[in-house]
């Protein structure tokens, strides 16, 4: 008997195996997921139980009243809601968009490097600012950004005569955003890259050889090659990151204050003041139906943008 037939019978054999006698048999594979699925349902699955918080009053001394609908009832009727709710929308987006645009462009211009070490360095600085945290990142910008004589970016505009005094970047609702992207592209756009070097390390590199032969330039194999390779990851990455749009709170957390709070309090910082800022108990019932309408609309950008690729071309991801 060949090895194809011998193959072909014992995959055979296998699937006529009973589930106890397949279990048995990838023992091993189970054994090491075991900890993985105690992870996901600790971390993950039990805390949804606490959904059932949202319909009612619970301020963690008494035990908790039923409600119904009156938590969304109050959150839907409340200003700081609703401006939580827009910043954590701009905000996210157009983080999204920036650092994904940011990546491509950097993963786009290593890509074109041909001196390997070089190469290798610049992927190694441009990633390492994701390895810092939001305490440390929050501390050196506020430093640079200082309106007082030690701010760095204000001593060099006064020094060009584009400005005569000092500007608060980040106690200032019109710089506020704009500084806020700047230092998220900063620190996450390198992480983001690794994907797309990823892509484009696959693509098969007789494709540019040939083009290069018709007479194609740089520009023209990288529209017509790079871009449409990378178009499916693009859309995959924005479509996962869509699902943590409404998660924003560390980053907002550090580098807002009082003074910009009308443009970077978000529905995370909303939770948390709350809880922890309110000046009376916390009702964890109306915190909690706050998380729910937060993750339920995280949900649906999510379906709805998978809906869009299946419209303009043909598949999603879920």
């Amino acid at each position: 008997m060949s090895k194809k037939a011998q193959a072909s019978v014992s995959s055979a054999n296998v699937h006529k195996r009973s589930l106890k006698a397949q279990l048995h048999y990838y023992r091993g594979f189970y054994i090491m997921f075991i900890p993985v699925l105690i992870f996901a349902l600790v971390f993950h699955y039990l805390p949804m139980l606490g959904i059932r918080y949202s319909f009612f009053t619970y301020k963690g001394i008494k035990d908790p009243v039923f409600v119904g609908l009156e938590n969304f009832t109050r959150m839907f009727s409340m200003p700081g809601f609703w401006r939580a709710f827009g910043n954590t929308i701009v905000l996210s987006i157009v983080k999204l968009l920036l650092n994904t645009f940011m990546a491509v462009v950097i993963s786009l211009l290593l890509n074109e490097l041909r001196f390997l070490k070089f190469k290798k360095v610049t992927q190694t600085i441009v990633y390492l600012p994701h390895f810092m945290s939001w305490v440390v990142t929050a501390s050196v910008f506020t430093l640079i950004l200082s309106p007082s004589s030690s701010g760095l970016l204000n001593a060099i505009l006064i020094k060009l005569g584009v400005i005569e005094e000092g500007i608060y970047f980040l106690g200032d609702q019109k710089w506020w955003r704009f500084m806020f992207y700047v230092i998220n592209i900063w620190k996450d756009t390198g992480w983001g890259t690794i994907i797309f070097m990823a892509t484009l390390s696959g693509i098969n590199p007789e494709l540019y050889e040939a083009a290069s032969m018709d007479g194609a330039g740089r520009w023209s194999q990288m529209r017509y090659i790079t871009l449409p390779a990378l178009a499916n990851t693009i859309i995959t990455v924005l479509i996962l990151n869509l699902a943590k749009v409404m998660n924003l709170f560390e980053s907002v957390f550090v580098l807002q204050n009082d003074a910009v709070i009308q443009k970077a309090d978000v529905l995370q910082t909303y939770i948390y003041s709350q809880t922890f800022n309110s000046g009376t108990l916390p009702d964890f019932g109306y915190t909690t139906a706050v998380s729910l309408v937060s993750s339920l609309v995280g949900c649906a950008l999510v379906l709805i943008c998978n809906r869009a690729s299946y419209k303009v071309r043909g598949r999603g991801i879920v």
